[in-house]
């Protein structure tokens, strides 16, 4: 259930500054965001899966969690992450 490589290698690519740059807020955010999104179509298709639910409230946790610290330190790119990744805030 996890990402593949290329689907994360891509989104690696386009948020951060080089294809080694996975530490920076706005990769974390992507990736969690595309993890989510895999755990939402899970959790809808098999909704007795507790621990499937369970570790997508974690995933959001955090993802809220780098939001928050990026509004803090970063305003401008943090409303552009938010446009170009659709979430509602």
């Amino acid at each position: 259930m996890a990402l593949s490589k290329e689907q994360s290698a891509s989104l690696v690519t386009k948020f951060g500054a080089n294809e080694r740059d996975t530490g920076n807020t706005k990769v974390q955010v992507a990736l969690l965001t595309a993890r989510i999104e895999q755990l939402t179509a899970h959790v809808q298709n098999f909704p007795k899966d507790k621990s499937a639910k369970r570790s997508l409230l974690k995933v959001i946790g955090q993802r809220k969690k780098l939001l928050k610290y990026l509004q803090t330190t970063n305003l401008e790119t943090y409303r552009a992450l938010i446009k170009e990744l659709n979430l509602r805030k």
